[in-house]
């Protein structure tokens, strides 16, 4: 038997079980319950967040009944659901036969209902014309609209939809999908496997799901799957690497830091990617120093997040802040530059000296040195050990 994917084997079968849409799937189920259902909705929103599976779903509400025809209608085979892929039926013609066949009752339920995806590849010619049966259309039809970038739809047809925008979903709320479905599957995970692919899936479920499979399918049988698997299949920076990288800045030690930068590009990995993974770091130790340690705008758990914690209390949030302009300043000039690896050098020598050259600042402003053991200007936050004698 053909393998199905991951994404497609836990797609959503009912409202209930939409992971992060809380608020489109009750306001869909009242219209049903109220009887107040439009003719027209536009869904809109990135990638793999739910469009296509509610638009579906809310189509088994309108045309469904029986176990047969539901099921029909969730994969896409019903007579009466019919989904139009409109990157590739986006002229004139297509919305003319589309407009022809509308005009046919159902076969087997109340409504006929066309799911039109990423609508917004339509010509204006096609537009216009489908336009003509959005102003007037039959009783018995029902159009869902679905796409990414809602400003390509000319705003006639916009204005005769009900608008439901998908919200990216939240990092927590796909590792908890991710966790079922795995407990499903009867497979193993670390659960900080979880949250890396949930972060790496940038609030699309799908997209999670399909590097998920990919774990899996590189994963030894029966194996636990673990952030070093992610991180081969990937190719991403080691976050042992990383984290032995930030210690080192936060000793100002130059020299550990260079050795351990010089490690994750012997790995593989881009200047580019090492500046941006160092960025997304120090982002997470700005706002646990910021917030504290059990704030929620942080995508980490467990050891990771205590490792993290522990970190963050090494710096204080202005240091951190000065510190991802110097790794945004250099970014910029990355990408077109002939000596990039000198810049990213000096980049990472430049972040091991931030607490001395605040030292310098304080002096040069006239503000009196700090005493011998007290924390250093733009240094560690209190608990952390006392700042090393020069």
């Amino acid at each position: 038997m053909a393998y199905t994917v991951l994404a497609r084997r836990y797609r959503s079968q009912n409202f209930d079980e939409l992971v992060g849409q809380d608020a489109v799937a009750r306001t869909l189920l009242n219209a049903i319950d109220q009887n107040k259902v439009a003719h027209a909705y536009l869904f809109v929103g990135t990638r793999g967040v739910g469009k296509t599976s509610t638009a579906r779903i809310f189509a088994k509400a309108l045309a469904g009944g029986s176990p047969e025809v539901d099921k029909a209608i969730l994969t896409g085979q019903d007579t009466d659901v019919i989904e139009i892929d409109a990157a590739s039926n986006r002229g004139v013609e297509d919305a003319r036969e589309l407009i022809a066949k509308a005009s046919y009752r159902p076969l087997r339920g109340k409504f006929k209902v066309y799911i039109i995806d990423e609508v917004h590849m339509l010509t204006k010619d096609a537009f216009n014309t489908l336009l003509k049966l959005l102003e007037e259309p039959p009783e018995h039809v029902k159009f869902i609209l679905c796409t990414t970038e809602a400003d390509k739809v000319i705003p006639t047809i916009r204005s005769r939809c009900q608008r439901f925008d998908f919200r990216p979903i939240p990092t927590a709320k796909i590792a908890d999908h991710l966790g079922a479905v795995l407990k499903e599957e009867k497979i193993k995970a670390e659960p900080e496997l979880l949250h890396a692919v949930a972060r790496l899936g940038n609030g699309s479920m799908r997209d999670a799901l399909s590097l998920l499979d990919r774990v899996i399918a590189a994963s030894p049988p029966g194996a636990t799957l673990s952030v070093e698997m992610l991180e081969k299949l990937l190719g991403l920076p080691e976050r042992d690497v990383v984290t032995a990288l930030v210690d080192a800045l936060a000793d100002a030690d130059a020299k550990t830091a260079l050795a351990s930068a010089d490690r994750l590009i012997a790995q593989g990995v881009s200047l580019e990617q090492l500046v941006e993974t160092l960025v997304l770091h120090l982002r997470d130790l700005m706002i646990l120093s910021a917030c504290g340690a059990d704030s929620t705008l942080v995508d980490l758990s467990g050891p990771a997040r205590d490792a993290a914690v522990r970190q963050a209390a090494r710096f204080d949030a202005p240091g951190i802040v000065h510190m991802i302009a110097l790794c945004e300043s250099v970014q910029r000039a990355l990408s077109h530059s002939a000596t990039a690896r000198a810049l990213t050098d000096a980049l990472i020598v430049r972040l091991a000296m931030t607490e001395k050259l605040a030292d310098v600042a304080a002096l040069l402003s006239g503000v009196p040195a700090p005493a011998p053991g007290a924390r250093p200007i733009g240094a560690q936050l209190s608990g952390a050990p006392p700042a090393k004698k020069r």
